[in-house]
């Protein structure tokens, strides 16, 4: 079994598949196992091969994996389900005599528990009962991210799959520190793997999550919240991915911890367990402190780190402020750029962006006018005092005098659309460096991901280690849902979480049952965007009826 790349004479397209040798008589003949995609240019090519390796990997260790018949969908997805499909015979069954007894989502199953089990997820836990509800968990969180307890309930009644709560709650035990980094080992493993061995690039992190609790312990702590839960209980997690937006690892903190206080431990973490040769760690400013960039260099890798220009020395604040410098960025004519070297090992890449000038003068003319409004109804100081994005445009005298610090406006507007990034990547031009950091779009939407459409935040748990165990979970769909939105959009088009997790949400099945107990099963319709995402991950969907050969009509009861 091999890649094959099919050129198109005189056009760009480049056809992917995977293909293996079969012996027709005296004759050897190649048969097409996958169709993995078109390629339009090298980069897409590049990125094309790259998954088909992947996916000839792992149908090489599955025992049949070209027999995807539509009687083995729902197997796949709901194991307890003995079917078969209708002869001519069976098909002659009197409507009048049938009832709808239930109707399952099968899609979010089918697809995304075939990317589960890919990852290597169903080996994390032993135990098989727990390693089943803990697929099914995740399935729900992709479906409809609630509590554990409204999963239970989802599951048996949109999934026709029946799960204890008490056996949820056990299955969490089992996710300990030991199953936490195999998850993780599963997501590295998987993302060096689709991309040829090589990550060169990592983007890191940090965000709060906050808790449905007032109280505090060791873990769950109050903190600098970025969602403004000042007075709720918090967690500070990290997260790492790469520069396509795989996951490759994340770690949790108590809620107090400073952000910039993160990346060591990770730093520890990715020493120890991965072995990387070259990468570039990304981050924002958050993370930048003299501490974390010895330790950077300590470990002998090279960075890109967003830049807080105004705490610079007085010399290197000079030349940032020196537009005449900068040079015009040739891909985009509002913006310049211009490279200060620090020292002999440290550059300074900073941009000047005419459009983010305007919005920085607009946000700031919009915070003076609030401003203006406040000073007219009260001119006690004590209003403004506490106040840092007031109290910096304004002169205090005494207890009751207060007026505009005019010479700090003009101060502030010097630093108008300016941005910047240190990096201690010698080999790396300018443009290299702005282009890797503006990557960094790729973890901040990773945390919109998990907080908005996997909804982790609020946490319902109490004790550390159900945190823990609720993290682990949530970073496991996580890397489901990341990467059926590469496959997706690299095979098919570019679709978003959601509205992949609509299309499979409507591919369902009705469960029918007649007068004499027996049980039929017709598949829904699919849209043209569900078939291309089975067709992506190399399964076939069918609408033919099946009957059930069991005479329950729950799918899996463990």
């Amino acid at each position: 079994m091999f890649v094959r790349v099919k050129t198109t004479p005189n056009s760009p397209r480049k056809s992917v598949q995977i293909v293996e040798s079969v012996r027709d008589g005296e004759k050897v003949k190649q048969r097409i196992v996958r169709y993995v995609g078109i390629a339009m240019d090298e980069q897409e090519l590049k990125k094309m091969v790259e998954l088909a390796e992947h996916i000839k990997s792992k149908i090489e260790h599955q025992h049949d994996p070209t027999l995807f018949g539509p009687e083995e969908m729902a197997q796949q997805a709901i194991k307890s389900k003995n079917m078969s499909k209708l002869n001519d015979e069976e098909l002659n069954v009197n409507l009048k005599n049938l009832e709808e007894e239930q109707r399952a989502i099968v899609g979010i199953h089918e697809i995304y528990g075939k990317i589960y089990e890919e990852l290597g997820f169903g080996n994390i836990l032993k135990n098989t009962s727990s390693a089943e509800i803990l697929k099914h968990i995740v399935m729900a969180r992709i479906a409809n991210p609630v509590s554990k307890r409204a999963s239970v309930r989802q599951l048996e009644q949109d999934f026709g799959i029946q799960i204890n709560l008490q056996g949820v709650y056990r299955m969490m035990d089992c996710l300990n520190q030991q199953a936490q980094q195999a998850i993780q080992d599963c997501a590295y493993n998987t993302a060096k793997e689709l991309f040829g061995q090589k990550i060169d690039l990592i983007f890191f992190d940090a965000n709060t999550l906050y808790f449905e609790s007032f109280q505090e312990d060791e873990f769950k702590q109050n903190g600098y919240s970025k969602d403004l839960k000042f007075n709720q209980p918090q967690v500070l997690i990290s997260l790492m991915v790469t520069k396509q937006g795989m996951p490759i690892g994340y770690q949790a903190f108590p809620g107090s911890t400073y952000e910039g206080h993160t990346l060591m431990p990770i730093l520890e973490k990715v020493k120890a367990n991965y072995q990387l040769d070259k990468v570039i760690f990304v981050g924002d400013s958050g993370i930048l402190n003299s501490a974390n960039l010895l330790a950077l260099e300590q470990a002998k890798y090279e960075y890109i780190i967003g830049a807080r220009l105004k705490n610079q020395k007085t010399e290197i604040k000079k030349k940032i402020l020196d537009l005449n410098a900068y040079a015009t960025y040739p891909e985009n004519g509002q913006t310049r750029l211009t490279a200060i070297y620090l020292d002999e090992d440290h550059r300074l890449i900073v941009t000047h962006n005419a459009s983010r000038a305007k919005k920085d003068a607009y946000d700031r003319e919009k915070a003076l006018n609030k401003l203006i409004e406040k000073l007219k109804k009260s001119k006690k100081c004590q209003a403004f005092i506490s106040n840092y994005g007031y109290k910096k445009y304004l002169n205090f005298k005494g207890q009751s005098q207060i007026s505009l610090n005019e010479k700090k406006l003009q101060e502030e507007a010097q630093w108008d659309g300016l941005h910047g990034i240190i990096t201690n990547a010698k080999h790396l031009s300018p443009h290299e460096l702005l282009e890797h950091y503006r990557g960094l779009w790729q973890v901040e939407e990773s945390f919109r991901i998990t907080k908005h459409d996997l909804k982790v935040r609020p946490i319902f748990h109490w004790t550390p280690e159900r945190v823990k165990a609720h993290l682990a979970l949530s970073f496991i769909a996580f890397c489901c849902v990341r990467h059926l939105e590469y496959r997706v959009a690299l095979q098919y088009e570019k679709m978003s979480p959601e509205a992949i997790r609509q299309e499979l949400i409507r591919i369902q099945s009705s469960i029918l049952k007649d007068k004499n107990g027996q049980r039929y099963v017709i598949p829904s319709k699919a849209s043209n965007h569900g078939l291309k995402i089975y067709q992506v991950m190399g399964l076939k969907y069918s609408t033919t009826p099946y009957k059930l050969i069991s005479s329950k009509p729950k799918f899996h009861k463990p």
